[in-house]
């Protein structure tokens, strides 16, 4: 199961993306039967809404966006016209802004960023279930 879309850059690139993940995770469940929890559905949309404002911000032009189910996760790549690796910084609770990658890593259960041929390709995997523990928190990048 996958969706895949190509962005052009422009303002509404943001709001398109997370409406393609709610419709790709609503078809997943509907269509295959597979459980999706609320909190599964928010973080997808918290972190396509990230990555693409990454994108955005950092490699004006074109970008894809890529949802597709890897076992009990679904995976979300963002890739972008520019090649520099993105770096999360050290926790400073007086910056404002620029938090994007830490909220993405800390809600993801595997986060990665790869230097394509052209540009780079971040994945970011979130559980579809809510972890039975009650473990809410993501994991450390892979």
């Amino acid at each position: 199961m996958q969706t895949a879309a190509a962005l052009d850059g422009d303002g509404t690139d943001i709001a398109h993306a997370r409406h393609r993940a709610v419709d790709f995770l609503t078809r997943v469940q509907a269509e295959h039967g597979l459980p999706v929890s609320q909190r599964a559905l928010d973080m997808t949309q918290l972190v396509v809404s990230e990555l693409v404002t990454n994108a955005r911000k950092y490699a004006p032009g074109p970008m894809l966006l890529d949802l597709r189910i890897i076992g009990d996760l679904v995976e979300v790549v963002v890739w972008d016209s520019e090649p520099t690796l993105p770096i999360a910084r050290a926790a400073d609770a007086g910056r404002v802004g620029q938090h994007g990658l830490e909220i993405v890593m800390a809600v993801a259960q595997g986060f990665e960023a790869q230097r394509e041929p052209v540009g780079k390709r971040i994945t970011a995997r979130i559980a579809l279930l809510d972890d039975p523990g009650g473990t809410t928190s993501g994991h450390a990048p892979l």
